[in-house]
């Protein structure tokens, strides 16, 4: 389906981000990202036994690099300090990069639905908070934890390339979720995997599901859920894809806004940093990440609605978006696929609004009240009012 779109409109500096195809950068053995996550386990325990920091302290660090301490977050801060030498022979030497681990509180509450403690927003608040502060002057995010605004005073001028942004099953007793046996556990904190699992499976239970990936890969095999369901690219960062059973195909699964991308924050205004992050900004993967998050915001979106969105550039050279909207049960699901404009951030950006809206009258009044019901006046996308 051809979706035409003759106008211009501004891109949203503070939108921030973008996409790439789901074929994955990373996947090289001798990618820096891998050679992070081999290690990345290793440098967490040097990191928390120094301060919370990665590197010498001798000299004054002319980048301070805040991340969350999961192992897939630092692998993520490891790759960003590796580009970064690579781009600047001024930030190689010793001592020139720090990385500053911040405790999150999504990191902290692991026994409630993300949505029920205030949603994805409370992995990026605190590592926001020191970068507004001068603790740090670039934050990495996982691009799909970030919420559609962005605290005042920072911006997202940047993307890595993406990684693939498919989900991963993984499971001891069957090879895909339709070899499970009727009410299988399956293990997960995402409301669009357990909306999309529902729609075919109605007999199964999700449950939640919440953790780093070691934990929930180790909850997993003591037996805790039959199977679960994690982002393809958090596994390939970790250099864990021996636990993977299958990759779902995007028809089976359609991923979350922005999966598979990473992007880092800097202060406005601060034109050192700035400088850096241009060098290292993907962006095909850029542009897509802000038609997936116009998108998001079209719909209101938050982690208590099911929503999915990926673009990509098309084999025309196009920008190619397909997306989702369901009910948390199932119950419902209603999709768009292949709507089509230039491959350009302004276009991106009237793409994803006007996808939104599309899916907005084909869920229709129904479904949309009762999504906007169950967030209770709370939209963790949406800027604090006070």
């Amino acid at each position: 389906m051809a979706f035409a779109l003759g106008r211009s409109v501004r891109a949203r500096g503070n939108l921030a981000l973008a996409g790439d195809q789901d074929k994955a950068v990373g996947g090289r053995r001798g990618n820096p990202r891998r050679r992070a996550g081999a290690v990345v386990v290793a440098r967490a325990q040097e990191a928390s036994a120094g301060g919370a920091t990665q590197t010498s302290t001798k000299r004054t660090a002319l980048v301070k690099i805040g991340t969350r301490g999961s192992p897939l977050a630092l692998a993520q801060a490891y790759l960003t300090r590796d580009l970064l030498k690579q781009k600047h022979p001024e930030l190689s030497e010793d001592g020139a990069i720090e990385i500053k681990i911040i405790k999150t509180t999504g990191d902290k509450v692991l026994s409630q639905p993300l949505a029920d403690i205030g949603g994805k927003g409370l992995f990026t608040k605190e590592v926001d908070e020191a970068l507004l502060d001068g603790r740090v002057d670039i934050a990495v995010h996982s691009m799909k934890d970030v919420p559609t605004y962005l605290p005042k005073g920072t911006i997202l001028p940047c993307n890595l390339p993406r990684e693939d942004v498919r989900d991963a099953f993984i499971s001891p007793v069957g090879n895909s979720l339709a070899d499970l046996p009727e009410k299988s556990v399956i293990g997960s904190a995402s409301l669009r995997r357990r909306a999309q699992i529902l729609a075919k499976h109605p007999t199964f239970e999700v449950v939640n599901f919440r953790g780093n990936v070691q934990s929930r890969l180790r909850k997993l095999e003591e037996g805790d859920v039959t199977a679960t369901l994690l982002a393809y690219a958090g596994l390939r960062r970790l250099d864990l894809q021996d636990k993977i059973t299958a990759v779902l195909d995007l028809e089976e699964m359609l991923p979350a806004v922005a999966q598979g991308a990473i992007g880092i924050a800097c202060r406005e205004g601060d034109e050192p940093m700035m400088a850096y992050l241009d060098s290292l900004n993907h962006p095909d993967t850029y542009t897509a990440v802000l038609c997936e998050r116009a998108f998001l915001t079209a719909l209101d979106g938050s982690c208590r609605t099911p929503i999915a969105g990926h673009a990509l550039r098309g084999p025309e050279g196009n920008l190619v978006f397909s997306g989702l909207i369901a009910h948390p049960d199932g119950l419902e699901v209603h999709r768009i696929n292949d709507l089509s404009t230039s491959f350009d951030n302004d276009s991106a950006v009237l793409l994803g609004e006007e996808a939104g809206k599309m899916l907005k009258e084909k869920a229709g009044a129904t479904l949309m009240d009762f999504l906007n019901a169950e967030v209770e006046g709370f939209n963790p996308n949406q800027a604090p009012t006070k």
